[in-house]
């Protein structure tokens, strides 16, 4: 029979390894932010940088937000943005919204309004013409919560 300071140790050194084995990377991975960015990336390299989220970190109230995305790109013909997306990571709806940029376009930045349904990460996503991507995550805390299904 094992003792129980036998037992506790044991397993308390099997979860140590567990986490030591997973870096936080992998484990990030597997949030649902990460998961909306590959899909949009459809195969495509994802960075960070280059991409700039204009939203106030405490919100009064969630039902209109604004937010501005801004890429830093030169929008040539040869380096340009072909599309902006945002996501959330609590909203029913996780796609808050999806821009696309044509050729003519001088600036890659979109605003628009937003709901929030609770305190939660947002993250921007920059489609490239070569079709890498780049985000930028934020966190924003809700005081007064929106679209909330029941």
């Amino acid at each position: 029979m094992i003792a129980r300071r036998d037992l506790l140790a044991k397993t308390s050194a099997l979860g140590a390894a567990t986490v030591l084995l997973h870096p936080a990377a992998a484990l990030a991975e597997n949030d649902r932010l990460a998961t909306l960015t590959r899909a949009y990336a459809n195969g495509g390299a994802i960075r960070d940088g280059r991409v700039d989220i204009e939203i106030a970190t405490i919100v009064d109230n969630g039902n209109s937000v604004p937010i501005t995305v801004t890429v830093q790109s030169p929008m040539t013909v040869n380096d340009r943005v072909v599309g902006i997306a945002i996501f959330n990571e609590k909203n029913p709806q996780p796609e808050v919204a999806e821009f696309s940029l044509g050729p003519r376009a001088g600036l890659a930045k979109v605003t628009t309004r937003i709901r929030l349904a609770t305190t939660q990460k947002l993250r921007a996503v920059a489609k490239m013409n070569d079709g890498s991507c780049w985000t930028h995550t934020v966190a924003v805390v809700v005081t007064l919560a929106a679209c909330l299904e029941e």
